[in-house]
């Protein structure tokens, strides 16, 4: 049976390690796991931080993606999360764990789990750069 056991938008700090413990089964021979990590640059501009706002249905619609890639064949847990708020460069934005018995389906899902949430989770980026100034990021 195939487990959603985590989908949070949280302000807390997340780590792959933790995700990967979530969707860890005896069963499972492969665990794939993905950090999305705030970086010093984007686009040749150097980045100082990142703050992410999140819509109030967000951690809703995160569910039912992780919900959605849970019920692809071989595939035994997922677990994925994202941050909001203020996040420095090297933390986690957005981390992903996938188990299943085999390495094939569940990188599959991982990365396809990666991109269902970067492409449908309602949640913008407000970056900051040295030059001191910003910009919205996959904002409406």
């Amino acid at each position: 049976m195939t487990d959603v056991v985590h989908a949070a938008v949280t302000a807390q700090a997340i780590g792959v390690a933790s995700h990967e413990k979530l969707v860890a089964r005896a069963a499972a021979g492969a665990v794939v796991a993905f950090a999305g990590v705030v970086r010093d640059h984007d686009h040749g501009r150097s980045v100082t931080r990142l703050s992410y706002e999140a819509h109030p249905d967000a951690e809703k619609i995160l569910r039912e993606v992780a919900g959605e890639i849970a019920e692809a064949d071989g595939i035994s847990a997922v677990a994925v999360s994202h941050r909001i708020g203020d996040l420095e460069i090297g933390d986690a934005a957005l981390v992903a764990a996938v188990s299943g018995p085999h390495r094939a389906a569940v990188f599959t899902a991982c990365a396809r789990l990666v991109d269902e949430v970067k492409a449908r989770l309602p949640i913008w980026k407000h970056q900051f750069f040295t030059d001191g100034t910003d910009e919205w990021v996959n904002s409406p």
